[in-house]
């Protein structure tokens, strides 16, 4: 296959069959150039038809959360105690800044998710 930009469907699933025969290259080699190449162009092309949103803050916190194994009381510490971070996780309560730089630097959950708009039964953003 010669080296162009992927401009259909087409395009993009023969590019993805030849990333998959490639998977094995060894490093430093002809063929891993091409993986790289392959796989910059595939995402380029799926930053551009497959754009994927900012998640919700609150469902942020809650994957963050599941994937570095922490409880409602690991989080509250974060959010200024149990009462508060139950009020946050069922949307009584809307984060605040502080919280926010709590979450960003505890959890490493990125500044730009957690200050979304978000639907809360304190607003209705």
């Amino acid at each position: 296959m010669q080296l162009r930009p992927i401009r259909t469907e087409a395009d993009y699933q023969q590019v993805l069959q030849e990333i998959e025969s490639l998977f094995d290259a060894a490093p430093d080699t002809a063929e891993c150039d091409r993986l790289d190449i392959l796989s910059t162009l595939a995402e380029a092309y799926e930053r551009l038809h497959f754009p994927i949103e900012i998640p919700d803050p609150i469902e942020a916190i809650q994957y963050y959360m599941d994937t570095r194994g922490w409880s409602q009381h690991d989080l509250d510490a974060c959010l200024g105690g149990r009462a508060r971070s139950a009020d946050v996780l069922s949307r009584k309560f809307c984060l605040t800044l502080e919280m926010i730089r709590k979450l960003n630097r505890e959890l490493g959950i990125p500044a730009e998710i957690l200050i979304q708009p978000y639907q809360s039964l304190q607003t209705s953003a």
